[in-house]
């Protein structure tokens, strides 16, 4: 882009930059407008760098990101501290519906689910789909492959600006059925003629 326009790449940076500020807070206050209800997927993942050592829960330095979907919906995602129950049922209650049907895998973070809503798990060390339910979190598990995906390009994201580039994922999910062209120059600023 700055090529194209032939200006420094630090001012575009800075436009990329603000753009995915007011993202992150469009995306928050969108999540605080409308719960989620329906059927749910719930999972956690690790962002960062290739690093030896221990994977998934438990990685040192990475980024822990617990995350919402509702199927056929919305996604909702957050950084979090640590995946205690205390923390993850704190989202839950914050951003679901009471009565909802959550599909998680079978970490035990998420025993006290059932006093929300139905409560169905997955045993991943057996595989991603029950056989006998056709439970599965597969939905939740395609988004965290996407938002790597896209992050790959970036060859990295610093850890302050993680939760913004995050956003902008799920900004961008949750809106992909929608002109975003559109969207962000609404969202940096404030019209765009129709």
């Amino acid at each position: 882009m700055a090529h194209d326009l032939a200006v420094d790449a630090k001012v575009i940076r800075r436009v990329y930059q603000k753009l995915r500020a007011a993202i992150f807070h469009v995306a928050e206050l969108e999540a605080m407008e409308s719960k989620l209800s329906g059927e749910i997927e719930l999972d956690e993942a690790y962002f960062g760098g290739r690093r030896k050592g221990k994977r998934g829960r438990g990685a040192t330095g990475k980024s822990v990101v617990f995350g919402l979907l509702e199927r056929d919906g919305r996604v909702y995602t957050k950084v979090v501290e640590n995946v205690s129950a205390e923390t993850l049922m704190t989202h839950i209650r914050a951003k679901t519906r009471k009565g909802s049907v959550y599909y998680t895998d079978a970490f035990k973070g998420y025993q006290s689910l059932k006093r929300y809503g139905k409560h169905h798990t997955v045993n991943h060390t057996k595989s991603l789909v029950d056989k006998r339910t056709k439970n599965h979190i597969n939905g939740i598990e395609g988004f965290w492959s996407f938002g790597k995906h896209i992050l790959y390009n970036y060859r990295g994201v610093s850890k302050y600006h993680f939760p913004m580039y995050l956003k902008e994922i799920e900004y961008r999910f949750n809106h992909r059925r929608d002109n975003l062209f559109k969207l962000f120059l609404h969202t940096f600023f404030g019209y765009v003629s129709p």
